[in-house]
């Protein structure tokens, strides 16, 4: 998000945020009862530079286009809303059919996209910022509970998180430029019970998916590798990354028989985590509790972290930060070093609430970061929403 040269709309908070380190901006969504309560961290001279007006309906899915200066909004009631976090009303308003599950941003040779998974299994590929539609696919016939673009823009991955769907990578060019009569061409991987998933930052074609199965529930996770090769029409799809022959991953060009990358199961006495996100391909850092854990993909212990005291709702991570928020209204900052054998995590700064209600009547729910933002959620469960822009000094 680029630097704005004068406040706008300041006085609708009065939040100070302080922390040491180079200029950046934080945008954040705040349910209306919070814009007066006060977050500090140990950020310089933060100050807030825009806001959107309230939202009556709460917003339950964000993105971003940090190179467009774009963020994107889901409320509850579907309506998706284009922001360029300058102006008071949105570029761009559409209302979709169905309750939006997941929202995912691309920004591709063909120009910036937006895909919308919704509650009858159906990714709607729209034009940015004028949310005009390119294509609508029926993936699955339960919810689109999670949608990401591979870091190259070559692949979506979309999968619901019911136990009997089977994640699906699209070729995101086949999504952007439908061909009548024809389906997208995809690839189901044989691997039901997915809860979330990873693309690596660094790797092409590396992902990491966490599923649940079994009568205990247990959580493991597992690497895979995607490749394509094209020759003529033709597109072959294999992907790498499962031990059992008979899970061989077959798809409308070819059948392959895959070899297995990584994998792993956390022990049973850990409480199971909700999020996770991957470092440089071979790291994995997810939450558990109020704790925070940094595993190798085959499954060696490096960090804990113990910087919330209640449990950690929110995680998100890209190649150069990790965000945690928590239920104890805190949001925590996080920083990869690569020195060593193995990438870990610094802490960087910590912004919390400084008011005097032990029991605040709002908390940190999401948190999305780059190079020069961070745009958090801050709400009240089913209230009303605001878009707020900061401009801090780090």
């Amino acid at each position: 998000m680029r630097s704005l040269k004068k406040p706008y709309r300041e006085g609708l908070c009065g939040e100070v945020l302080r922390a040491a380190g180079s200029q950046h901006q934080l945008a954040s969504l705040m349910s209306q009862p919070s814009w007066t309560h006060p977050y500090e961290a140990n950020f310089n001279l933060g100050t807030m530079i825009w806001s959107s007006p309230v939202q009556q309906s709460s917003i339950v899915r964000l993105a971003t286009l940090p190179q467009l200066h774009l963020a994107f909004t889901a409320d509850l009631e579907g309506t998706v809303k284009v922001w360029n976090c300058q102006d008071e009303d949105a570029l761009a308003t559409l209302t979709m059919p169905r309750a939006c599950f997941s929202l995912e941003s691309c920004l591709t040779n063909d120009g910036p996209f937006l895909m919308v998974g919704n509650s009858e299994g159906d990714i709607y590929t729209l034009t940015v910022p004028e949310l005009r539609g390119v294509s609508k696919v029926s993936a699955f016939k339960y919810s689109v509970d999670l949608l990401h673009c591979s870091p190259d823009k070559k692949w979506i991955f979309a999968s619901g998180t019911h136990q009997n769907i089977l994640p699906v990578v699209f070729l995101t060019e086949s999504l952007l430029k439908p061909s009548e009569g024809k389906s997208p061409l995809s690839l189901s991987i044989p691997f039901p019970s997915c809860c979330r998933a990873c693309w690596a930052p660094r790797r092409t074609g590396r992902i990491t998916v966490m599923y649940r199965r079994g009568s205990f529930k247990k959580t493991g996770f597992t690497t895979f590798e995607l490749m394509a090769e094209r020759t003529g029409d033709r597109t072959d799809i294999q992907v790498c990354g499962l031990k059992d022959p008979q899970l061989a991953c077959t798809c409308m060009f070819c059948m392959k028989t895959a070899h297995q990358i990584a994998t792993f199961l956390l022990p049973l006495h850990m409480e199971s985590p909700i999020w996770m996100g991957v470092g440089d391909g071979n790291m994995i850092v997810f939450e558990s509790g109020p704790s925070l854990f940094l595993f190798t993909i085959s499954g060696h212990l490096l960090q804990r972290f113990e910087d919330h005291q209640r449990t950690i709702g929110n995680l998100w991570v890209d190649s150069v930060h990790v965000l945690t928020t928590s239920m104890d209204d805190s949001l925590h900052l996080y920083m990869w070093e690569e020195e060593g054998h193995y990438p870990y995590l610094r802490s960087c700064c910590h912004l919390e609430h400084l008011g005097s209600d032990p029991a605040p009547s709002c908390y940190v729910s999401k948190a999305v970061c780059d190079d020069m933002s961070i745009v958090c959620v801050v709400s009240r469960i089913r209230e009303s929403s605001i878009l707020v822009m900061y401009s801090l000094h780090m």
